[in-house]
């Protein structure tokens, strides 16, 4: 059979081959033709070279790629992997055989390789391991451990939970399933959206993979063969969340150097010798950096090193991360997935997951459904979790692996946003509940305020006890919830102060006006602003109070580092937790709220009409950034469903939020719906460039078309 391209109306690839190799060489061509521009940028950063054209800015990734070893564990677990697993060997192999096809056919017409000056380079077969390491290396939020550990020491223990969020740094995601009980169909749905930075060209990329043994939708990782996360097969589909899982480890060493090298102080009281290299980054316009590589028996030094951090503080710290460890990234479970039929069989691939760790929700025709945690959790001290544990120390050693829990559903329904639930016993920090309980609410049927119909009065009879049937094209509505239930703790706040007669006439009207407030994130709306500002105003307090005072500087810590460290964006997502809190070290809080309602007060009265949707817009991240780009507004906030983040005091700006959305409808495939935040091309002379973007601003999906009759056939490779 000759391999065929095909595309429909938003330029989404429908690829169709004899067999899985074939597919896998068609979909790296496509993905070079479609994504040339992305697929160097991340091979660059997966190998600690992007600074050679993205010029000093790229520096602190590319030293951090370096000392983390991505491109060399990546070619540890692809050698594993040929090992144990040829025939997924040969199908990555393959899918890279196809990038270097499509990227050679790249003649520098791309207005980024114009700009960098760049043509594109050779990919190897390990390649893809290291993008996807890459991708998901910071995704567990290890760098959270230094700010725990610091909390600790400056603050005491119970600021580990007083700041225990996540963050903007955090990837996250909602998702949920509803059994065919409480569908309209009968066959269950499954629906969500992952919750990533928003990238152009984006993270993720709409594609069909279809050959002899499958035929497979779904949302894959541009850069990585298959479809990981998000898949339909016709009888079976399945969509991830991040477990919020914690699987990574910052170990402090005692390194000191000999005249042979350098040695560290192991938990049995010998110095044992550290690897050690030096490498070199080149920076475009400026001089090469050298780095020194160390690695020893726990993992990479990945800050600081013999003489400690660039500040002189004595410390080196070496991380330990499931693949460096094991050599195996689980990439042994892409191509069951594509081949599964029905829940068992996703449930028999995800058995060989390693990284990220996931909470996996599935369904199949027949009925089947599925709820667990797929991936690898060390065994070890719950000191490791919560803080820097000294390497020389006996007692933190892996000593094994997490079994991955599972769970049923309530109700017919199964919930995942990041919250406590399913894999509360692996993690330590996870997203407040709102989202998750807005979810349940709206499926129930309830809005969780006004006792309104859950789709804002377009749902059908509510005649099983508040629960309701949902059809696919019902969910946009749950995708899109601007409500906001994390803003009660400042409200109630608003709603103690004592004597508000004494607050300006503007105060005490902006008071009264945000207690009649309904709460939801609306870009039109001028008092979901006017809470921003309020809100922004009292982080700032915050973060300035003489009892955060010791936060504000962190160590020389890498660069990379700091998204976890800046104390502002910690308060800001610690709010509902500070104001709650039965006593915050001596601060007094009630003050602190009525200045922040003067200070807004007084900003709002030279922008009256101001709408949250001014300040709160899109700031996609661009390998190359366009300093005239004005992104457009958005609705809803970190805590919404509809979760568009940005930093409470620092900027209103979103850089994160709904990388893609979904919905798969098991009864019939073609009746799924998806959306991409800018659309399925990264070219920007495509129509398929930027094509999306109006549907994804306002909350609607595209039809997911399987008629090989309605697609148009783009050509034979």
């Amino acid at each position: 059979m000759t391999t065929e391209i095909h595309r429909d109306a938003w330029g989404v690839p429908h690829l169709r081959a004899a067999g899985p190799t074939a597919l896998a060489r068609a979909q790296g061509l496509v993905t070079a033709r479609d994504r040339s521009w992305q697929l160097e940028v991340e091979r660059h950063r997966a190998q600690g070279t992007s600074a050679s054209f993205l010029g000093p800015e790229a520096v602190a990734w590319d030293v951090f790629a370096r000392r983390v070893r991505l491109d060399d564990t990546a070619r540890r677990c692809f050698d594993r992997l040929t090992e144990r697993h040829p025939e997924t060997a040969d199908w990555v192999r393959a899918y890279v055989d196809g990038v270097n096809e499509g990227l050679a056919e790249e003649d520098s017409h791309t207005p980024e390789f114009r700009q960098a000056g760049l043509a594109p380079g050779r990919w190897e077969p390990w390649t893809p391991l290291a993008v996807w390491l890459s991708t998901h290396i910071l995704f567990a939020g290890f760098p959270a451990k230094l700010w725990r550990d610091r909390a600790a020491r400056l603050l005491g223990p119970d600021a580990v939970g007083l700041f225990a969020t996540d963050g903007p740094a955090t990837a996250g995601s909602n998702g949920w399933l509803v059994a065919g009980a409480r569908t309209t169909t009968g066959q269950a749905l499954i629906a969500g959206d992952p919750h990533r930075f928003i990238e152009e060209p984006g993270v993720y990329q709409q594609i069909r993979l279809a050959c002899d043994e499958f035929d497979v939708v779904g949302i894959a990782v541009p850069g990585i063969p298959g479809i990981a996360h998000f898949g339909h097969t016709g009888t079976v589909a399945w969509a991830i969340t991040n477990a919020m899982a914690d699987y990574q480890d910052l170990y402090r060493e005692r390194l000191r150097r000999t005249g042979a090298g350098v040695e560290a102080l192991g938990p049995d009281g010998t110095w044992r010798r550290v690897a050690r290299h030096t490498e070199l980054v080149r920076v475009a316009g400026e001089e090469s950096v050298e780095v020194e590589i160390l690695e020893t028996e726990r993992g990479p030094i990945v800050a600081g090193g013999p003489e400690g951090l660039d500040d002189g503080t004595p410390l080196a710290l070496a991380l330990r991360y499931p693949p460096r460890v094991t050599e195996d990234l689980g990439f042994q479970a892409l191509l069951p997935l594509l081949r599964a039929r029905r829940v068992a069989d996703v449930d028999a691939a995800l058995d060989h997951w390693a990284e990220p760790v996931n909470v996996v929700q599935a369904a199949d025709t027949e009925g089947g459904l599925l709820h667990r945690v797929a991936g690898r959790v060390p065994v070890r001290s719950a000191a490791n979790g919560t803080r820097l544990v000294a390497a020389w120390e006996p007692g933190h050693e892996w000593t094994g692996w997490h079994p991955n829990p599972r769970a049923g559903l309530t109700d017919g329904i199964a919930v995942m946003a990041n919250q406590r639930g399913l894999a509360t016993p692996l993690g330590v920090e996870f997203a407040a509940p709102y989202r998750a309980d807005r979810i349940r609410e709206l499926l129930n049927g309830k809005d969780g305020k006004d006792g309104k119909d859950g789709r804002g009065g377009k749902g059908g009879e509510n005649s099983k006890g508040g629960k309701d049937t949902w059809s696919a094209a019902d969910m946009a509505a749950i995708h899109t919830d601007t409500h906001l239930a994390s803003a009660a703790p400042l409200l109630d706040h608003l709603a103690a102060l004592d004597n508000p007669d004494d607050l300006t006439v503007a105060a005490a009207d902006l008071r009264e006006r945000l207690l009649r407030w309904d709460r939801r994130m609306d870009a039109d709306s001028q008092d979901a602003h006017a809470y921003a500002t309020v809100r922004g105003a009292l982080v700032r307090r915050l973060a300035a109070h003489p009892a955060f005072a010791a936060l504000t500087a962190p160590p020389a810590y890498p660069e990379v580092f700091l998204p976890w460290l800046a104390l502002l964006p910690r308060i800001g997502f610690a709010l509902e937790h500070l104001l709650r809190a039965e006593e915050l070290y001596g601060i007094d809080r009630p003050a602190l709220v009525r200045e922040a309602l003067e200070e807004a007060a007084a900003a709002l009265a030279a922008a009256p009409a101001a709408r949250w949707g001014d300040t709160h817009r899109l700031a996609p991240w661009r390998a190359l950034p366009d300093p005239s780009y004005e992104g457009p507004a958005l609705s809803g906030d970190h805590d919404c469903v509809l979760c568009t983040t940005s930093v409470p005091g620092w900027t209103d700006l979103a850089a994160r939020g709904p990388a893609a959305r979904y919905v798969w409808d098991l009864a019939r495939r073609e009746d799924s719906l998806w959306i991409v935040p800018h659309g399925a091309s990264g070219r920007p002379d495509s129509p398929h460039h930027h094509d999306q973007l109006p549907l994804w601003l306002r909350g609607e999906l595209a039809p997911v078309v399987t008629d090989w009759t309605r697609l148009t056939k783009e050509n034979d490779v």
